[in-house]
C-alpha cells in the first residue's frame, strides 16, 4: 500500500470514528423551559447531569424560556422540539389552531396561591372579604380569581381588588398597602421569605381551582413522526424528576452546573413548593394526572379563560407517551 493509499485509509477510518461518536451522542433534541432555570424545571437538568438522556440515545439541549405562552408558541412554530409550559397556555394556543399537545404534565397542579403575611389573619378565601387584594392584570392567577370566589361562595363586590404593577407587587404586601397578593408560591412567596417575613400560602388547588400546571408539550406532527423518541424523552425526564424530588440538593447542584447564574439557595427554597405540586391528590404516578383533575381544569378554563367547548378535554393532551412504570406518587 503506497503513502497516498495509507493516508486515504486513515482519513476514512477517522471519518468513521467521528461518525460513530456523533451517533453515540444520540439524537439531538431541544427543550425550551417555561422561564429561567429554577426548581420548577430542575428535573430536566437532573436527568441530563445523571447521563439519563445520553443513555436513552438523546443529545439534549436545554434553553431557558420567556414565559409559558412564548414557549408554547415556539413549539407550535417548530423552533424547538419540546416545551415546558403551563397547561392552560398550551391549551389556549391549541384552540387557535396551533398543533401543540400536552404529553406529560410534570407539575400536576398549579403553584398559584393567595399569599398573605402570617400575621394578617387571612387563612382561607373567605377571610378576603373586606380586605385589599393585589393582582397583576392579564395573569392566570388574576383571571382565575373569579373561580376562587365562586367556589367559596364569596361576593366579589366585597373584596377590594387592586391592580398593581409587577415591579411593586411584593413590596405592596410587605409595606402592608394590601392584605394579600395573588401570585406564585414558588416565586413570590420565596422572595418574601428571603426578606425575613413569614408567609401563608393558600394554594388555588386546595380551594377549588386545581388546574393542571407545568407540562411537557410537543407538536402533533413531530410526535407522530417519531413517537418512540418522544416516549423515551418523557420516560427519562420523569426519572430525572423522581431523582430531583428525592434529592433536592443534588438537583439544585445540577441546575447551577448547567446555568451558573442561578443561586442554589433559591432553588432549594423553591423545592419546598415544587415537591407539593408533582403529584395531585389521588395521583398514582408522576406525569399521570387524575382524570377528575383534567375534567375540573376543563370546566374552569371554559368558564373563566374562554376555552371553547367544541372539543373534549382529551383533544388537548395524550397519555400514550407516558411509561407504564412511571415513578410512583407518595
Amino acid at each position: 500500500m503506497n503513502r497516498r493509499m495509507l493516508i486515504t485509509a486513515a482519513a476514512m477510518l477517522a471519518l468513521g470514528a467521528s461518525g460513530a461518536l456523533a451517533q453515540g451522542a444520540g439524537k439531538p433534541m431541544k427543550i425550551t423551559l417555561n422561564f429561567l432555570a429554577a426548581a420548577p424545571n430542575a428535573g430536566f437538568m437532573m436527568a441530563k447531569q445523571m447521563g439519563l438522556y445520553q443513555k436513552a440515545g438523546i443529545d439534549l439541549t436545554i434553553e431557558e424560556g420567556k414565559g409559558s405562552g412564548t414557549t408554547a408558541q415556539m413549539v407550535a412554530t417548530g423552533q424547538t422540539d419540546l416545551g415546558f409550559a403551563d397547561a392552560p397556555a398550551a391549551m389556549q394556543l391549541r384552540t387557535k389552531g396551533a398543533p401543540v399537545k400536552i404529553i406529560a404534565p410534570v407539575l400536576q397542579t398549579n403553584g398559584f396561591a393567595i399569599i398573605a403575611l402570617e400575621d394578617s389573619g387571612i387563612a382561607s378565601p373567605k377571610d378576603l372579604v373586606g380586605k385589599k387584594v393585589a393582582v397583576q392584570p392579564g395573569t392566570a392567577q388574576t383571571t382565575l380569581l373569579d373561580a376562587i370566589l365562586a367556589s367559596n361562595q364569596i361576593d366579589k363586590s366585597k373584596v377590594d381588588i387592586i391592580n398593581i404593577d409587577p415591579g411593586a407587587f411584593v413590596g405592596a404586601l410587605l409595606e402592608k398597602k394590601v392584605d394579600a397578593i395573588l401570585g406564585g408560591a414558588d416565586f413570590h412567596s420565596i422572595q418574601i421569605r428571603e426578606r425575613g417575613f413569614k408567609v401563608r400560602d393558600i394554594f388555588y388547588r386546595d380551594v377549588g381551582v386545581p388546574t393542571v400546571g407545568l407540562s411537557i408539550i410537543a407538536r402533533d406532527d413531530r410526535i407522530k413522526a417519531n413517537a418512540e423518541l418522544y416516549r423515551k424523552f418523557v420516560e427519562t425526564s420523569l426519572q430525572g424528576w423522581d431523582a430531583a424530588r428525592k434529592n433536592p440538593d443534588a438537583a439544585a447542584d445540577a441546575v447551577v452546573a448547567q446555568f451558573p447564574s442561578v443561586k442554589k439557595a433559591q432553588v432549594l427554597a423553591q423545592f419546598e413548593v415544587v415537591n407539593k405540586l408533582l403529584c395531585a391528590p389521588g395521583a398514582t404516578a408522576l406525569g399521570k394526572v387524575p382524570e377528575a383533575n383534567w375534567t375540573k381544569s376543563f370546566e374552569l378554563l371554559t368558564q373563566y379563560l374562554g376555552l371553547p367547548k367544541d372539543k373534549p378535554i382529551t383533544d388537548y393532551y395524550t397519555t400514550e407517551l407516558l411509561p407504564a412504570s412511571a415513578p410512583a406518587c407518595p
